[in-house]
């Protein structure tokens, strides 16, 4: 029986073009499709959109449901409400039901507006059972979202194909953005190539051996390297063979955060345009008067290519980038 090949659970095979597999902000690049309303989860979409978007979907909800109350108000006719201002303008009674809607949902009730009919009663009754149970569950929301353990690393820009002992190597480096402590950090490295054979695409996956897979401590930054020697799929491959390869390389971070004794994960990836032949990071950390360590978490892409000397800050998001050096790597270690 055939051995199965190495698959991370991200298929060999495919038809047409494709994209990178791991976009910049770690996600997978799936798009999934024939989902119906049973498979969507507002609770796993809600903790893990933006706060911007977080906020804004919860002051959406606040007033269409203050909206929908007061048209109720507003349907019930001019009677509804009293101890409020005679208000004889449409546009000025629906203000006033959408503020009575706002103080019952809320509980607040100033006591200037209140329900005169018995219709109105029970509508305000269950609005304020709707304000009670929509509360909780924002409630609920807020704190699953700053409940939940996250890691926040910065990884460099761009990857270096850059000068290692007597040879070559694969190289990134990456910082922990957040002042939080991450224990034991692991990093995973694996190639992805596309081999096109009698028609067909194939995708091969490969693990890289690392220099040092795991450090035990991550205060500063960690530069993570791969050595290019004669047994790296990397050997003797040039900018032009890694281009037709579709190469990407994934990566792979767990670490233990002490905050939340739990273990984080976070992805990310680079291509073949995202990789700069022939450099050299610079230092992103130092001692200042004081004899303290510091480290500057934006200057962990600052790199300088050897043959013009001259540094380039490359930060630390992700973004696409050409290469123009198609300098082949060597096919043996100089002596």
């Amino acid at each position: 029986m055939q051995t199965p090949s190495f698959d991370p659970g991200l298929t060999q095979k495919y038809d047409g073009p494709l994209r990178r597999i791991i976009n910049p902000d770690g996600s997978f690049n799936v798009l999934r499709r024939g989902t119906n309303w049973r498979d969507v989860n507002p609770y796993l979409h809600l903790v893990s959109i933006s706060w911007t978007q977080f906020f804004g979907w919860v002051l959406l909800a606040y007033v269409l449901v203050n909206s929908l109350f007061a048209a109720v108000y507003f349907l019930l006719g001019p009677g509804t409400l009293t101890r409020g201002p005679d208000l004889s303008h449409p546009a000025d009674r629906f203000l006033q039901c959408f503020f009575f809607s706002s103080q019952t949902l809320t509980t607040v009730g100033f006591g200037a507006i209140a329900p005169a009919t018995p219709a109105a009663n029970i509508i305000a009754a269950f609005e304020a059972l709707a304000g009670l149970l929509g509360f909780a569950v924002a409630t609920g929301l807020l704190f699953g979202r700053v409940s939940r353990p996250s890691a926040r690393i910065g990884f460099s820009r761009k990857a270096l194909i850059a000068p290692y002992q007597d040879g070559t190597s694969f190289q990134f480096r990456m910082v922990n953005r957040r002042a939080n402590t991450l224990i034991e950090p692991a990093a995973t490295l694996m190639l992805m190539t596309v081999d096109r054979t009698d028609g067909s695409s194939r995708r091969d996956f490969t693990l890289l051996k690392l220099e040092r897979a795991s450090v035990m401590l991550f205060p500063l930054t960690w530069t993570i390297v791969h050595p290019i020697d004669a047994g790296s799929p990397l050997f003797g491959k040039t900018a032009a063979d890694l281009e037709a390869l579709q190469a990407e390389f994934m990566v792979l971070i767990k670490a233990w955060d002490e905050t939340f004794s739990q273990t984080v994960h976070q992805r990310f990836s680079y291509r073949y345009s995202e990789l700069v032949w022939g450099g050299r990071f610079t230092p992103a950390f130092g001692v200042d008067e004081n004899g303290d360590l510091q480290v500057h978490v934006d200057k962990v892409g600052n790199h300088v290519i050897q043959s013009s000397g001259v540094i380039e800050s490359s930060g630390v998001i992700a973004s696409s980038g050409v290469i123009e050096n198609s300098r082949s790597l060597p096919s043996a270690p100089p002596k």
